[in-house]
């Protein structure tokens, strides 16, 4: 129903969505400009995602007790222990964890730096991380807009990072970071192409 809407009114437009594996443990780190990105990803993703938000989000009326239903809440976009545990146990058992690893939507739409924690939970789970660039929810309902505007969205998932052999946790984390941010910053830029689901 929700994948109906956006397609009619945004002309959702998924591309490389195979790239997404279809079971097992999954990080989709995704650049985070509106708050139009978290359904974008639920319905652009053949999977029940959980993602990581903000436990201020739980309190909105109504749509606070949705959000929590499918996420992991985290303070002042500061994982905690109890996050991680958390985070990790929803890999372990096959889960697709989607984090915005910005911190926070970006007010001007352009890519921010990448936080340290996503780098963390990629090394101690070990599954794959796959990059999604999401074009179009900047303009469609930008930082402090309540009413949204019909424009189209696109969202696009690069290929998965994977550990290389031999490679220790810290520097894999280190390297994450780096490589999510230039994997989101290429696909920004990435032409137009036909779809593939």
């Amino acid at each position: 129903m929700l994948y109906l809407f956006f397609k009619v009114f945004f002309r959702l437009e998924i591309r490389n969505g195979h790239l997404v594996p279809k079971e097992g443990g999954v990080i989709i780190a995704s650049n985070h400009t509106s708050y139009l990105d978290p359904p974008l990803i639920g319905v652009s993703i053949k999977r029940r995602p959980t993602f990581i938000a903000k436990s201020s989000l739980f309190k909105i009326p109504i749509l606070g007790s949705i959000i929590k239903a499918y996420s992991i809440g985290v303070k002042k976009n500061s994982p905690t222990p109890s996050t991680i545990k958390k985070a990790l146990k929803v890999l372990s058992s096959g889960g697709a964890l989607v984090i915005f690893p910005e911190g926070g939507r970006s007010p001007d739409g352009n890519l921010r730096e990448i936080k340290r924690g996503i780098g963390l939970i990629g090394a101690l789970s070990n599954v794959p991380i796959v990059p999604a660039y999401i074009r179009g929810a900047h303009r469609a309902l930008p930082v402090g807009a309540r009413i949204p505007k019909f424009v189209k969205l696109s969202i696009i998932f690069g290929m998965p990072i994977t550990r290389h052999t031999g490679e220790t946790d810290e520097e894999y984390e280190r390297r994450l970071t780096e490589e999510i941010y230039l994997s989101l910053k290429n696909l920004s830029q990435t032409v137009n192409s036909p779809p593939r689901r």
